[in-house]
């Protein structure tokens, strides 16, 4: 055991969004270190823990599951109550853009007021023990940016519900930071990906339809606008970044990004390349995938977080697409055998 591990033997975090991509993984790093993990999952008629099973064994699990609802001020009370946790990353939320145009207000209330009623909950918290508190905010925040790259001086210009509900989460938690004392950092993360992505999202949309194409499982694939830029990174680097910012000596903001942006249609042709596919011949443009406010480019500075934190991207754009498209030829293989 190292002496990093150790000196987190004894820490008890709670993940908000534990069932989702970065969830998943800042849970197996958080174990990795030794933390004693609880997770908060919203009580549906089926509730989703597939990223999460390795888990959850049932003869020895190395997380603690907790229903909860970033909607509801006394469920999440009671979860603090339950997990007592020393670090809180937040990380659930109504995370797709696309849908925040259908779900406007859904989306302002989980996104935002879930954040606002979370962080009085730890403020409370924090009077009986040391609280930490990680806030997910988002590059969607920059919207349709002024300045590239956008660092953590850069305005904000939001173009979407979702991107509003994040400006708004992430003043009130710089609010709970100098109002209350709270130990709380904001990570300005830009996109991130893996093979566990969201099939809705583009990136994971994309390899696992041209996985599926490649196997004759599917024909076509639709898509949006081919040309918005973005600054794509791995999902595990990144919830390392979050881990970071709770162990530093004072609560900050970061950009947490690879300081390079590429096209959605970059990612199409490295995809379709890697499987030696025309896109042309598979690709059929839908104007219903095109946001009603376009976000035209992202790409991120994270010189900052390299400076403070000692933290930097490990993985590259094509290693990033390669990783993706390998997982998920493999699960195109098993829902072939499958029939």
């Amino acid at each position: 055991m190292t002496a990093l591990k150790t000196a987190t033997a004894s820490k008890r975090a709670l993940i908000t969004g534990i069932t989702g991509q970065d969830g998943s993984y800042l849970a197996d790093l958080l174990v990795e270190k030794g933390y004693d993990v609880h997770g908060m999952v919203r009580r549906t008629s089926s509730v989703s823990t597939q990223r999460i099973e390795h888990l959850l064994a049932w003869n020895q699990p190395k997380i603690t599951l907790h229903t909860g609802d970033l909607g509801d001020t006394t469920s999440i009370q009671r979860v603090l109550k339950e997990s007592q946790p020393h670090e809180i990353y937040h990380l659930g939320a109504q995370s797709h853009v696309h849908h925040s145009f259908t779900q406007p207000l859904y989306t302002a209330d989980v996104v935002a007021l879930g954040t606002l009623r979370l962080l009085e909950a730890a403020v409370q918290l924090a009077k009986t023990q040391e609280v930490r508190f990680y806030n997910a905010a988002s590059s969607e925040m920059f919207g349709d940016a002024t300045l590239v790259p956008q660092n953590e001086a850069t305005p904000f210009n939001p173009r979407s519900p979702y991107a509003c509900a994040k400006v708004f989460a992430y003043h009130q938690t710089i609010n709970h930071r100098e109002a209350y004392g709270l130990f709380a950092s904001n990570g300005i993360l830009f996109n991130h990906e893996s093979p566990r992505r969201g099939e809705q999202f583009v990136t994971r949309k994309i390899t696992l339809a041209a996985a599926r194409i490649k196997l004759g499982l599917q024909e076509k694939l639709e898509l949006g606008n081919l040309d918005a830029q973005r600054d794509w990174g791995y999902a595990w680097d990144y919830v390392n970044a979050m881990w970071l910012m709770l162990q530093q000596k004072s609560p900050g903001d970061y950009v947490v990004a690879t300081n390079e942006t590429h096209t959605v249609r970059e990612f199409l042709d490295e995809t379709f390349r890697l499987l030696d596919l025309d896109p042309e011949k598979h690709v059929k443009i839908n104007q219903s995938l095109f946001r009603p406010s376009e976000v035209p480019l992202l790409k991120g500075d994270y010189s900052k977080a390299e400076k403070d934190l000692g933290w930097k991207p490990k993985t590259t754009f094509t290693q990033l697409v390669k990783l993706m498209v390998e997982a998920d030829l493999d699960l195109a293989r098993k829902e072939a055998a499958g029939g």
